[in-house]
């Protein structure tokens, strides 16, 4: 490690013109860098370091939601791949550096580099046309499509640079908190105490957060994976003897998963096989697979009724009235499935996690938070678990007109095979779709994206994508009422297989076919 550390020389200088930018080294920034190597790459980084969300905005107890062997790239394995718990948010950063220093990817980042502006070089008429595609010419021509506007070192000077593409993976997650809009008179401005969002909290050190919290009365807002981790934490401060409860705000309830086993049995053999996921609806299928989706919804339903009863006999749900009203494969299919860190309901029966729901909308007062029955909660500390903005952090830095176009109706950004806009030419989006393996996903994409700019295949017409991307959203609108999340869990191996058409690639790739049925996708199979 030592020696690599040695060997992490980065980008010294920057060319005015280049072939490909790449804005982000997070985990997809660095799938990209090592995809598009050919290209010899520009990453900018705003911040000083690899990693993305995992670096800088993570809780020191946070830990991966998926096994060791479920998110590592194709082509570098986990060193300690077998170790059966989920890994820590530190051995994450490890895994990523450790990638960067096997595919020599420092010398394409420059850290320090903010992207603040982007300039469309190809004139008024080349916008919303099927210049983008359908054309039979490559993407690169040669001629520098956007210029990016870099400030260095917290410098107000911007520098620009030109390119030909530009592999847009900043996240969707920290940088812009999302923040609730409150009644007038009825904000932080009226409470006494401390409003905090979780992307802030971050930001301090152990000693820094057990202290703020600790004999504190606090309020979690939220229910999702950063919510459920922020309350554990507030709760382990709390042990003593003049520790508080910590309150969690529950708006809308979702299923919460202790284990990677349902009744003794594999997670992957419900939603992560070819069978698993040949009873699901997937974009753009015909007739015939339409009328089996409709006639196999009871088996469908009959999975998820199997996996909630497992839920509810394992979880203290029904106690704290904390069981969702509707189906599992409903936050299965929006990536809303949160895996509970050890000993929270432990926590709550000690009496120091309590859960109040809020359905119908909440404010502050003097005191505290008050619900919309009129309950009030008292608190010292309010932390805002409320997600995250990630298309404003695009919308930022990109030039009318694309800003306009940049998300559909459902507040997505339509995205052909979850990568390509069809009206913003030249530009890639890496890191914007969920799944299962959110690692995987966008390593595919990546590799995907790099066939494309070597001509390999063609891309359809605007047309074709944009009906892709709306069939897309059909799927996930009839499959969850949380579709306001590009997740392709339910319909991911129809996706990889998709994709590797495209690049030519095998798709059965396993020993047999009931391997291929029943074994469910790794690394191996894109």
């Amino acid at each position: 490690m030592a020696q690599g550390q040695a060997a992490r020389a980065t980008r010294e200088a920057v060319p005015t013109v280049s072939r490909v930018a790449i804005i982000g080294s997070g985990m997809s920034g660095l799938a990209a860098a090592k995809q598009l190597a050919a290209y010899d790459p520009v990453v900018f980084e705003a911040t000083p370091s690899v990693g993305g969300v995992w670096k800088h905005c993570m809780y020191r107890t946070t830990r991966l939601q998926t096994p060791r062997a479920n998110y590592e790239f194709s082509d570098y394995s986990w060193r300690n791949r077998d170790d059966p718990a989920f890994p820590t948010h530190t051995e994450v950063v490890d895994y990523l550096e450790d990638y960067a220093d096997e595919f020599d990817l420092w010398r394409y980042i420059s850290f320090g580099s903010k992207v603040v502006d982007i300039k469309f070089l190809g004139g008024v008429e080349a916008g919303f046309t099927e210049q983008w595609s359908g054309t039979s010419e490559a993407p690169l021509r040669g001629k520098p499509t956007w210029e990016v506007g870099v400030a260095t070192g917290g410098s107000d000077t911007v520098q620009y640079y030109k390119f030909e593409f530009v592999v847009m993976c900043t996240g969707k997650y920290g940088d812009v908190p999302r923040m609730p809009v409150f009644p007038p008179g009825k904000g932080p401005e009226v409470f006494k105490g401390t409003v905090m969002h979780s992307l802030d909290y971050c930001k301090l050190s152990e000693e820094e957060t057990v202290e703020l919290m600790r004999g504190k009365k606090v309020v979690v807002v939220g229910y999702k994976k950063s919510a459920i981790d922020l309350a554990n934490e507030c709760a382990q401060a709390n042990q003593g003897e003049d520790g508080q409860a910590c309150t969690m705000l529950v708006r809308t309830l979702h299923w919460m998963v202790p284990s990677y086993s349902i009744w003794g049995l594999p997670f992957f053999l419900f939603y992560s096989t070819r069978f698993s996921q040949f009873f699901y609806e997937r974009p753009n299928q015909g007739f015939f697979r339409s009328l089996l989706c409709r006639l196999t919804s009871p088996l469908r339903a009959g999975v998820s009724k199997f996996i909630e009863s497992y839920l509810s006999w394992k979880l203290p749900l029904a106690k704290y009235g904390l069981t969702p009203d509707h189906r599992f494969v409903e936050d299965y299919a929006s990536c809303q499935l949160a895996f509970l860190p050890e000993g929270f309901f432990d926590m709550a029966d000690r009496g120091l996690l309590r859960f109040k729901r809020a359905p119908d909308g909440w404010w502050l007062s003097e005191n505290g938070v008050v619900l919309k029955d009129g309950t009030e909660v008292e608190a010292d500390l309010v932390f805002l678990a409320t997600g995250f903005e990630g298309t404003d952090k695009l919308r930022e830095v990109l030039p009318k007109p694309f800003r306009g176009v940049l998300v559909n109706k459902s507040s997505m950004i339509p995205l052909y095979h979850g990568t390509i806009h069809p009206l913003i030419p030249n530009m890639a989006f890496v890191g914007f779709v969920e799944s299962a393996s959110n690692l995987r996903t966008s390593e595919l994409r990546c590799r995907w994206l790099a066939g494309l700019l070597e001509g390999r295949f063609e891309l359809p017409t605007v047309k074709a994508m944009m009906g892709h991307v709306a069939s897309e959203a059909d799927v996930m609108r009839r499959t969850t009422r949380f579709y306001r999340r590009h997740c392709i869990s339910t319909y991911s191996i129809h996706d990889k297989d998709g994709m590797s058409a495209d690049l030519s690639s095998a798709t059965l790739r396993k020993a047999n076919w009931i391997a291929e049925l029943l074994a469910p996708n790794n690394k191996q199979d894109y």
